[in-house]
């Protein structure tokens, strides 16, 4: 392990500026073959770690929990890592090609997938599975096993559907940076579902966004999942919870929501007919200053700019607070748009009015062009629809800026140069 180290320092202390591309591309292509290997011993000891209990010594109650707790893995990629370890002590023809560097330790992931459709009959099948591993891509491969497993499933004539649901799974797992990972398996008509679902999103989207558009597949993806998502939280038939329908709620210190940092105050923001909203508190730590507080329930800690973009169109509900964890006073929960104010805006703007844009209102948040935690007023002049990427685009530093100019929206580039409006309908 030490020479390990010592290589691993050498090549860190390497100036690549500059080395020939030919020799930065060799480099790689031998990194990439060692990093491979490294998998393999890296599973085949997590394995053997596994397999002893060594983890119980700590109070951990599975390899998976110490994985999390000792080396800040995700659950759901540590749940992951320690099924393929497992598996690979019983996949010796897979092992073997893993280790020659004939096929990836994606690929066998798509092998240890199908192996759970049945384990004897994926150790009949191993040395084809395996060569199809090895000529084929990982999306290929995918198709090759999920027609491996109808085969098998028909050969034991078991019902496939009840063999598919029983089999489906989701995990969604929020990680570090307020990201959520999201994985899982459907059933073939869940899963027909969300891809119609996601195809129709993506097409409109696509009709509307024109050329313009430099989001990759997978992001596009992403984007329509949580479209769908919202415009199910958005519907007035959800039913409630403790009193309130299901929403996204962001708890702030009303500091993180001003550009400046006046006298401190205390909100708390949550929808009212939105499923977007954001909660904002304050406690005073014992110094007397207002730590900067801005975490979703579920996701965790995110940026004030998320704060500030939910907050346009969401629903406020003061909390005062005498300390961490002693709150005073709550407010009631007041609508930062009230319904007949968006309906206005809605009449008047039709759609999205940043330059070049007509997705849909129904797509659009009411932004406010002075934000209401500035001092701007929720009135007609000071709102207008942006879509969610064209308003999470405006609230980014350094990104496009807003401002009303003789009472018009002017949105300007980053280097100052103006993008051309359209006049409201």
């Amino acid at each position: 392990m030490s020479e390990l180290r010592s290589t691993l320092e050498e090549l860190r202390a390497e100036d690549l500026t500059d080395q020939p591309d030919a020799r930065v591309e060799e480099d790689f292509a031998e990194l990439q073959r060692a990093a491979e290997l490294l998998e393999v011993e890296r599973l085949r000891r997590l394995a053997e770690l596994d397999r002893r209990g060594t983890y119980a010594r700590d109070g951990h109650l599975s390899a998976v929990a110490w994985l999390v707790a000792a080396f800040g893995v995700a659950w759901g990629r540590a749940r992951e890592q320690v099924q393929v370890a497992r598996a690979l002590e019983d996949m010796p023809q897979t092992r073997r090609a893993l280790s020659a560097g004939d096929i990836t330790t994606d690929a066998v992931r798509v092998l240890v997938a199908a192996r759970e459709t049945d384990h004897e009959a994926f150790t009949r099948s191993e040395r084809e599975l395996v060569e199809a591993a090895r000529v084929h891509r990982v999306r290929d491969l995918q198709r090759v096993t999920g027609y491996w497993r109808q085969a098998v499933e028909q050969e034991q004539r078991v019902q496939d559907e009840d063999v598919l649901a029983n089999r489906r799974r989701l995990h969604a797992t929020p990680t570090i940076f307020g990201m959520v990972r999201v994985d899982g398996d459907l059933d073939p008509e869940t899963g027909e579902t969300l891809l119609t679902a996601l195809q129709a999103i993506m097409d409109a989207d696509t009709r509307r966004g024109g050329s313009g558009d430099d989001r990759t597949p997978a992001q596009r993806r992403a984007d329509a999942l949580g479209e769908i998502c919202r415009q199910w939280l958005d519907s007035g038939d959800r039913p409630t919870v403790a009193g309130e329908r299901p929403h996204v709620t962001v708890t702030v210190n009303v500091d993180a929501l001003r550009s400046a940092n006046p006298e401190p105050r205390e909100k708390k923001l949550a929808p009212e007919g939105k499923s977007d909203s954001a909660d904002a508190t304050g406690d005073r730590t014992e110094g007397g200053a207002w730590p900067v507080v801005t975490e979703l329930d579920h996701a965790g800690p995110v940026s004030s700019d998320v704060a500030r973009r939910l907050a346009c169109d969401a629903s406020v509900m003061r909390v005062v607070m005498a300390g961490r964890s002693e709150p005073l006073d709550v407010g009631r929960r007041t609508p930062v748009v009230s319904p007949a104010m968006r309906r206005a805006v809605m009449v008047r703007d039709r759609h999205c009015r940043f330059p070049g844009c007509d997705r849909p209102h129904t797509w659009c948040d009411a932004h406010h062009v002075v934000h209401w935690a500035d001092g701007g007023p929720t009135a007609l002049a000071n709102l207008l629809l942006l879509c969610r990427r064209h308003h999470r685009l405006v609230h980014r530093r350094g990104g496009v800026g807003l401002n009303l100019e003789d009472g018009s929206p002017v949105f300007r580039r980053p280097d100052g140069s103006v993008l051309e409006d359209r006049a409201p309908p």
